[in-house]
C-alpha cells in the first residue's frame, strides 16, 4: 500500500488545479459560479483509487448503462444497494488495472480500437453503423462503447504480460489429468433413447387432461402386447422427433430432466419407462442402448479428416459484401471453365495466410474451422467446388482435394489436455492477480458530508 499522506497532497494539486481551472473558464467568458465548480469537483468525489478518483456521476452513468443494457435483455436486476455496491467494487478494479497499464505503456491506439470494433461488427453480422445502432438501442452512447472497449483490449493486453505468459503446463500435470479423464469417462455411462409424447394442452381442463391420459395408457398398452415402438411414436407422439421414430439419440442422464434419468437408469437395453407425467404431457422413454463415455470416446476416436483449400476475400471499406460475392462469382466461374487454376487465383485474390500456399488448409479435423465453413466444405464431394460461402471472416470458394479417416493422434489429445489445464490454471491465476490488483490499491470512500 502506498503512503496516504502523499496521496492527500497529490489529491490536493488535483482538485487545486482543477478549481484553477473552472475558475479561469468563469473569468474567460463562460460563467461557472464558485461555489457550484467547487461542489462539483470536490463533492462529487465517491471513491479515491490511488492517484485518481472516481466520481459519483461516474458511477450514477455506469449504473444506468448496465440497468438499461440489462432491461434491453430481459435480464433480472439485483436491488439498487447491491448493484450500485458490485459496479462500485468493479471501477475499483478496473481503475487500479488502468493505472497499471499505463504505468507499464501499456497502449491502445484508435487504428487499434477501429479494427476491433470492426470485427465485432463483423462477428455480429453488422455493419460498424448497425452496431452503433444497437448500442444506442440498449442505452449505451457508442463513445462510451468505444472506450469500454478500448478498455478490453487494454487489459487483455496487461493480463497477457502479468498472467498469460507465466502460465506453464508440464508433461506430468497432461498425464495425470489425463489418467483421470479415462478413470471418470469409465464411471459414467450415455444412454441412447427414443420417446413418445402425448402433450397436454396449455390451460388444459380436468377432462382434457384425462383424455390425454388415456390415449398415453393405450400407447403403453399395445407398447406391452409386442408394438414397434418406432411405428407407435409416429403414430401417436406429438414431439418433434415423431416421422424420426422418436429417436432423442444418445444422452448423459445429467442432461436429462431427474424423474426421466431416474426412471431409465433402471432399463436394460430394449426397455421402456412406465407413463411419466411432466408439465409438457405424458412420455413414455424406450432405452434402445447404454455405453460407457469411455467406449463413446473410442468411437469418436476415428475421424473423417478433409484436406481442402479456399479463396477468403475479408470485408473492408473497399470491399462490400456485394463486392465480394461478384468477385468470388467471377473466379467461380473461370474455374468451372477451366480457364485458371485454383492455386493461381488464391495465390493473387485470397486474403489469408493460406495464400501464399494456393489457399492450401492442409488437413482439417471436425471443428477446426467455423460452423459455417466447415458445413460447407462437408457437403463437398473430393473435387467439387463450393458456391461463394459466407462466414465470420468474410466471404469463401471452397475446394476438397480429398478425405481420410484416420485415428485421432495421441498428440491431438494431449495437446486438447493440455489447453484444458491451461485454461483452468489461467482462471484461477487471473482471479489470483485480480486480487492483488486491488489489495495493493490504496482505496478511499468519500462519505457524504
Amino acid at each position: 500500500m502506498r503512503n496516504v499522506s502523499m496521496h492527500q497532497l497529490k489529491l490536493v494539486v488535483v482538485f487545486a488545479c482543477a478549481l484553477a481551472a473552472g475558475q479561469a473558464a468563469a473569468q474567460s467568458g463562460g460563467f461557472i459560479p464558485p461555489a457550484a465548480a467547487s461542489a462539483k469537483v470536490i463533492d462529487s468525489i465517491a471513491v479515491v483509487v490511488n492517484d485518481d478518483v472516481i466520481t459519483k456521476n461516474e458511477i450514477a452513468a455506469r449504473v444506468h448503462d448496465i440497468e438499461q443494457r440489462m432491461k434491453a435483455q430481459n435480464a433480472p436486476l439485483p436491488g439498487a444497494a447491491d448493484l450500485q455496491r458490485q459496479v462500485v467494487e468493479r471501477m475499483i478494479v478496473e481503475r487500479a488495472q488502468q493505472q497499471l497499464a499505463k504505468e507499464m505503456g501499456v497502449r491502445v491506439d484508435d487504428a487499434m480500437l477501429d479494427r476491433a470494433i470492426g470485427r465485432i461488427a463483423e462477428q455480429q453480422k453488422m455493419s460498424v453503423q448497425e452496431l452503433r445502432n444497437q448500442m444506442e438501442k440498449e442505452g449505451m452512447t457508442f463513445a462510451a462503447f468505444r472506450e469500454e472497449i478500448r478498455n478490453e483490449i487494454m487489459m487483455q493486453r496487461l493480463r497477457e504480460h502479468e498472467v498469460d505468459n507465466k502460465i506453464q503446463v508440464s508433461d506430468a500435470e497432461v498425464d495425470t489429468f489425463m489418467a483421470a479423464e479415462k478413470v471418470a469417462a469409465a464411471e459414467q455411462v450415455e444412454m441412447n433413447i427414443s420417446q413418445i409424447l402425448v402433450r397436454i394442452p396449455e390451460n388444459a381442463s380436468p377432462e382434457q387432461i384425462a383424455a390425454r391420459k388415456a390415449r398415453a395408457d393405450e400407447v403403453m398398452r399395445q407398447l406391452r402386447t409386442g408394438a414397434d415402438f418406432a411405428k407407435m411414436a409416429a403414430t401417436y407422439s406429438d414431439a418433434s422427433d415423431a416421422l424420426q421414430g422418436g429417436a432423442v439419440g444418445w444422452r448423459n442422464p445429467e442432461r436429462l430432466p431427474p424423474v426421466f434419468a431416474e426412471a431409465l437408469v433402471k432399463l436394460s437395453a430394449g426397455q421402456v419407462t412406465p407413463v411419466i407425467k411432466s408439465t409438457t404431457g405424458f412420455h413414455i422413454l424406450k432405452m434402445s442402448a447404454k455405453r460407457s463415455v469411455a467406449d463413446a470416446a473410442k468411437d469418436q476416436a476415428v475421424v473423417q479428416q478433409t484436406h481442402a483449400r479456399h479463396i477468403l476475400l475479408k470485408l473492408s471499406p473497399t470491399m462490400t459484401a456485394a463486392d465480394a460475392k461478384r468477385k468470388l462469382g467471377e473466379l467461380k466461374e473461370r474455374l468451372d471453365n477451366k480457364a485458371a487454376k485454383f492455386e493461381e487465383l488464391a495465390r493473387l485474390f485470397s486474403n489469408d495466410g493460406s495464400a501464399s500456399k494456393g489457399g492450401d488448409l492442409g488437413w482439417l479435423y471436425p471443428g477446426d474451422t467455423v460452423p459455417e465453413f466447415e458445413s460447407a466444405m462437408n457437403a463437398l464431394k473430393p473435387g467439387e467446388l463450393s458456391g461463394v460461402v459466407e462466414t465470420p471472416f468474410g466471404y469463401h470458394l471452397i475446394e476438397v482435394l480429398e478425405r481420410k479417416s484416420d485415428d485421432v493422434s495421441k498428440e491431438r489429445q494431449r495437446n486438447a489436455a493440455r489447453q484444458a489445464i491451461r485454461e483452468r490454471k489461467l482462471a484461477e491465476a487471473t482471479d489470483e492477480w485480480t486480487r492483488q490488483v486491488r489489495d495493493r490499491a490504496y482505496v478511499e470512500f468519500r462519505e457524504d458530508k
